[in-house]
């Protein structure tokens, strides 16, 4: 395995597939599109729904952002889902997150047509995904297990930990892990004596939002640190996980150019996974 797990170069390596893919789409008469609802002026959510255009420009899918102020209610935005759910072109749809405070994010997330929901976050997917039978699965889980599997790592039997339960990486991740055979610890603040748990870990994957947080005595040599962070610091941008953890690391993922690029490129291979499904 390199030392580096360079998530744009495994990205690349997706996008000249969906590209073929997309291709065939169209000749049958299908162009797949993807809808993105963006609430607010958040500037972080604003470069990922720019960078999510571009991807999908880039591998020849419509793509359509509806950009709404911050005032807009929970009513108005539901009812933008339940238009872009029934239309028939439309095969995916995402909200991006975090909304306004006045929105409640549930609401919104189950409002959005399981079949159309390439997040993997409407409540009859994660559920499907607990009971093993996921249609869609959240993108930057998916994108990490397809990154590591591109490196060719053996997940089978590994002891791995995650740092981290959030319902967007930790608690999926966890579960997509053991798809893989593999044996899996969550760990989060409450959690005692951490290190003790890391210390074991053949691959760690870290989800948290603190900048620099793994330290090189944490972990073990043999080690593969998966990082997720993404934190603005006076230095620049920096992960979950500290310079010298990785030069200590068997392999890393960088921040960034790590998970980030697969996140999008998953985010479009369930977009047109969802319009071959149509065709099928």
């Amino acid at each position: 395995m390199e030392k580096i797990l360079d998530g744009k170069r495994c990205a690349q390596f997706y996008y000249e597939r969906l590209e073929r893919a997309v291709q065939d789409l169209k000749e049958k008469g299908k162009t797949p599109k993807l809808v993105v609802i963006i609430v607010g002026e958040d500037a972080a959510s604003h470069i990922y729904v720019k960078n999510k255009e571009k991807a999908a420009q880039r591998i020849g899918i419509d793509s359509e952002t509806v950009y709404l102020p911050k005032e807009t209610t929970e009513e108005e935005l539901l009812r933008y889902i339940h238009h872009y759910n029934s239309m028939m072109e439309v095969d995916g749809i995402l909200v991006q997150t975090p909304l306004p405070d006045h929105i409640c994010e549930a609401k919104v997330l189950e409002a959005i047509d399981p079949r159309k929901d390439v997040d993997g976050f409407h409540p009859h997917n994660v559920g499907a995904l607990y009971c093993g039978t996921p249609q869609s699965y959240p993108c930057t889980p998916l994108g990490i297990i397809q990154l590591l599997k591109y490196y060719d790592y053996s997940f089978e039997g590994k002891n791995v930990v995650v740092v981290g339960r959030s319902n967007i990486v930790g608690r999926p991740m966890a579960q997509l892990l053991l798809k893989e055979d593999a044996t899996v610890t969550i760990c989060h603040s409450k959690t005692k004596d951490i290190t003790s748990y890391l210390q074991n870990a053949d691959l760690i994957v870290v989800a948290i939002g603190v900048a620099n947080w793994l330290q090189p005595e944490w972990i073990k040599k043999e080690a593969v640190l998966v990082d997720v962070g993404m934190n603005r610091t006076k230095e620049g941008l920096r992960g979950d996980i500290s310079k010298a953890a990785q030069e200590k690391a068997c392999a890393y993922t960088p921040v960034p150019g790590g998970v980030g690029p697969m996140t999008i490129a998953m985010l479009m291979a369930q977009t047109v996974y969802f319009a071959q499904q149509k065709e099928g």
